[in-house]
């Protein structure tokens, strides 16, 4: 297993390096002084400029560039923003929690939604059921995020008025940061209008989270009736079958938690549309995360932002991906089977 482990870890290294690479000629072609693109300073004085080039190795070829490009960016050091010459690691910081709020909880709408689904489709016996229920993911995942997304917007924020269409939080509560998490720091605060700010931030997430739990949602509900109808027609279900077990049991006890398995790969599989899906829609709601905070860094033609949001995404993408790779082969018993073998 350690030696599993490792080879997870190498591998990480080995695609972390490349996505580096790709940045480090990215920044080549930029429309800029070289040195503005990699640091961000508008006319450094003469010891800053010394002091980039020597960060970055300007004055040698371009093998040294690349060793002092991977090295400053590996160790944090992502330059400066171009428009608000604040540090890219802060800012950075400072969206990542709102990301990871929405995609937690975009997460728990497609699994405590999906799961029940995908049992329903498996297991009942009506054509019209289980029809309906694939019909359902297969619009889900046809429908484009960001129509899917506006439609949402006109529906239950324009025309019916129920849920707010945009932000994070009404700017009526002032809710002091200390986790970053929006639920949390207002579960945290000691701010007289904690409950209703607690709702209002509730009734802010679920438009985006729910635009963004629709891919998901597909993707679970389509693996787990799979998995599924797999796992029903093992020998160890009709042993219990035979032993009289109620179908309930069986199902909850010993079918679900072996189905779960390849679905936790699937979603795996899907981490890298999920994070693009997550930009449009952060776009849509103007909900102030790294998508948010990357396309504004587009269109501002910042540079630094342009690299530090794409690298952090992409990092992330492949720690996650990798994560679970690691946690499908620690609860999955033939692929614990097959990496022992292999030693």
């Amino acid at each position: 297993m350690l030696r599993y482990l490792i080879r997870r870890l190498n591998l990480f290294l080995a695609t972390s390096v490349m996505m580096i690479a790709v940045l480090f000629y990215a920044t080549s072609l930029f429309p800029v002084e070289r040195s503005l693109a990699l640091s961000g300073i508008h006319a450094p004085s003469e010891s800053q400029q010394a002091q980039i080039a020597q960060d970055y190795k300007l004055n040698e070829n371009q093998a040294w560039q690349f060793l002092a490009y991977s090295q400053q960016r590996l160790t944090g050091n992502l330059g400066v923003s171009l428009t608000s010459h604040q540090s890219v690691v802060n800012e950075l910081s400072a969206v990542l929690p709102a990301s990871f709020e929405l995609a937690i909880m975009a997460g728990m709408i497609a699994i405590f939604l999906g799961v029940p689904l995908g049992v329903l489709a498996s297991q009942s016996q009506h054509k019209l059921t289980q029809n309906t229920i694939m019909a359902i993911t297969l619009t889900g995942y046809s429908i484009p995020v960001f129509g899917l997304g506006l439609y949402l917007i006109l529906w239950f924020g324009v025309e019916l008025g129920w849920l707010p269409i945009s932000g994070q939080l009404n700017l009526l509560y002032e809710i002091k940061p200390v986790s970053g998490f929006m639920l949390i720091d207002i579960l945290l605060s000691d701010s007289p209008y904690r409950i209703p700010a607690f709702k209002d931030a509730l009734l802010h997430i679920i438009l985006p989270a729910t635009t963004l739990a629709v891919l998901p949602f597909t993707v679970v509900v389509r693996s787990t009736r799979s998995a599924m109808m797999n796992v029903m027609n093992q020998t160890f279900i009709r042993a219990a079958e035979a032993r009289g077990t109620h179908t309930h049991r069986i199902i909850l006890r010993h079918a679900l938690p072996n189905a779960l398995i390849p679905v936790l790969k699937q979603l795996g599989l899907m981490l890298g549309s999920f994070a693009s899906y997550a930009i449009v829609v952060e776009v849509i709601f103007s909900w102030p995360g790294v998508g948010s905070w990357l396309v504004s860094g587009i269109y501002q033609r910042d540079y630094t932002v342009i690299q530090g949001g794409i690298l952090a995404v992409a990092l992330l993408i492949i720690f996650l991906s990798i994560l679970i790779e690691v946690l499908h082969t620690v609860f999955n018993p033939l692929s614990r089977k097959d990496l022992y073998a292999a030693h």
